[in-house]
Parts: C-alpha cells; structure tokens; sequence
C-alpha cells in the first residue's frame, strides 16, 4: 500500500492546501487532471495554486504582455480550483504575492517546479515558516550539494521523474506518478486524457467565424494548422504550410478541403504576406487573440489537425479531434498521449529542429 508522503492525518484535518507550478498551456493540460483527481480525492480541501513567472522581470514594457497570460483564462473557468496567484511578473508583484499567500497560513504547501527546485523549496518555506512543505528534489550530485540548505527546508520530497526510468514514461505519467506519492491519489491512464470544458459563447464563436469565412457549408474537411511554437526549435517554416495545403489539394480526398492556419499574435503580418503571395482559397488566417476558450472552440470544429510540438497537439487530444503531431526527437514524453488519435511523425536525426521534418511525411501520414 502506498503511504502518501504527506501525513494522512494532515490531509484529512487541513482545510486549504498550496500547489505551487510554472506553468505553460502544455503543462497544465496534464496537470489539470491531476488537480481535478486530488479535489475529488480531498474534497473538502480547498485547493489553491501560485503560477509562478518564469519571466519575470523588472522591465516595464514586458508587463502588458505577461499579465495577458491564456492560461489564466483557462484557470479562471476552472471548479475545483478556488484561488489563483497569478500577479508575480515582477519583483514587486511578486513580493506582494508572497505576503498575501502569507496571510492563508496554509498547513500544507506542494512545490511542484521542475525549473530550478531549489528556489521554489526556498519560496514554499517562505510562504508557509511553520506548515508542511513538500516539493521535487534534484538526485545528489554537485548540484544538489550546492541546493543543501535549501532542500534542508522540505519536510518531504519527491524525485521529478518516476521511479522506472526505463519505462520511457510520457509526462501525464510522470504528473500521476508525483500525486500518487505524495497524497496516495490514483490517476489510471485513462485518467490522464485531456480534457477542456468550451463555455457555449466560444462554441458559438467558432461556428460564427466559419459562417463569415464560408465554411459552414463546406463539401470538404476542415483542417487547422499550426506551425508556431515559442521556439524556433520547434517551429515549421511558413512556406512549409502552403506547400502542405498545394499538396493535399492534389489527392482526390482532400481536393474540397478548407484550411485554417494558426499564427501567434507576432507572425500574424507573416501568415497574411504568405497567404496573399500564395493566393490560396478556402484558406484562413486565425489568431486566439482574446481568449484562450477561442483556440479549443476552434479546434473542436475541425475534422483534422496538424501542429507542431506546442499546446495545440495537445489540446486536439482534449477536443477528440484526430491530430499530426509534428516533433523533434528530444521529447517523447511530450508527445500526444490518446494515441487512438494522434499520428506523430518526428525529425529523422536528434539534433534535427521541427523545420527538418519535410511535407512529403505529412503526407506519408495522412495516406
């Protein structure tokens, strides 16, 4: 039987509980399940979590950006999940946030940062002096040596990575591989599907968009592309796209097929140029530039998605929408987990970026 590594007794008389995480829209839709699991597990436990900036800075002109997070959105629209710390984009938010988690006096905190552990052990103690901290720890080494005094603040703590290594575990194994441990919180595998529940207003905007676009009475699929991620290493060039879409137009298949192309917000005037030069027709540029619920509403209206390794692939597993998920090599564990739906085709060499992945496999794929 597995003894959770926080106290029994401790979960069961505690009123509120810390998770602290730096998150991305990829991590938290793992994660997610993991937070709904241990609500239902502990439902009397009022759940509470610090998103920590990574980014955080003192220049001013970053702020608007920061503060303009998706995932907030998403979080904001989240049951089980009671209090958010979301304001620490800088120094000063950041402190701000730290005395207002003070004031909870939270018996129980759970650091669950793979960046630097050292830092969030240090910030879980400084939040709660006198509760239950518990969070990941580095394998000893030199630099676990250097960390010392900081680990020294856990009263628990858990290694990021499961205990079989040689499982080649993906990371929603990994994610309920921790909630095991640390509060006995048994997620199976189809536990760790994920899942997005679209409020209605957004569904309704999706099928508008396509109403102006004309694609509601469309013969053909519908098929979303995004080839953006936040780095260049997992990018897809651009012309990649229009060749991908002047080739699927060639099979008999996908001769009526409409295209909708995603672009972040910084290469909007890029996809435009492209999609202008190109004259590509049924196709669309769209951005989810003012909620996060417009990306899933979209995507749930397509009959296929192909994206790179970003939040996207994993959202069209959210949506149940059959996916191609285009990779390098350096990251199984992040690939698409309902593999019923999703069809990875990953870079021939390790060191190869997303770029090198070439249309002819796409198509290879998709036959």
């Amino acid at each position: 039987m597995n003894v959770p590594l926080i106290p029994t007794d401790l979960l069961k008389k505690s009123d509120k509980i810390l998770f602290i995480a730096h998150l991305a829209l990829g991590d938290y839709t793992y994660l997610q399940n993991c937070f709904q699991a241990f609500a239902r597990a502990y439902p009397h436990l009022k759940l509470h979590l610090w998103v920590d900036e990574v980014r955080r800075t003192s220049d001013a002109s970053q702020w608007p950006h920061l503060k303009k997070n998706v995932l907030y959105d998403w979080l904001d629209a989240c049951d089980f999940i009671e209090k958010v710390y979301k304001q620490n984009y800088s120094p000063e938010l950041f402190q701000a946030s730290i005395r207002e988690a003070q004031q909870e006096h939270y018996p129980i905190v759970v650091s669950l940062g793979t960046l630097r552990p050292h830092f969030y052990a240090d910030l879980a103690r400084e939040i709660s002096p006198d509760g239950f901290v518990l969070g990941l720890k580095k394998p000893h080494g030199l630099q676990g040596l250097i960390h010392w005094f900081s680990y020294r603040k856990l009263d628990a703590s858990l290694d990021p990575d499961v205990a079989d290594r040689a499982s080649a575990p993906h990371i929603s194994d990994v994610h309920a591989d921790w909630f095991r441990q640390l509060a006995g919180v048994d997620i199976p595998p189809a536990g760790r599907i994920p899942f997005v529940h679209i409020p209605g207003q957004f569904v309704e905007g999706a099928k508008a968009r396509l109403h102006e676009w004309g694609f509601d009475g469309r013969r053909g699929k519908l098929v979303f592309i995004n080839p953006f991620a936040k780095t260049r290493k997992r990018c897809w060039p651009v012309e990649r796209v229009a060749e991908l879409i002047t080739t699927m137009r060639a099979q008999p298949e996908w001769r009526d097929a409409c295209f909708i192309v995603n672009a972040v917000p910084q290469e909007v005037d890029n996809v435009k140029a492209m999609l202008a030069r190109r004259q590509l027709d049924r196709t669309e540029l769209f951005s989810a530039n003012e909620n996060f619920f417009q990306l899933p509403a979209m995507l749930a209206q397509c009959d296929l998605i192909v994206s790179v390794e970003t939040a996207v692939m994993h959202l069209a597993n959210a949506v149940g929408v059959p996916v191609v998920a285009l990779m390098r090599q350096k990251t199984p564990e992040w690939a698409p987990v309902d593999k019923a739906n999703s069809t990875v085709i990953t870079a021939d060499q390790r060191r190869d970026w997303v770029k090198a992945i070439p249309v002819d496999a796409v198509m290879h794929a998709l036959a």
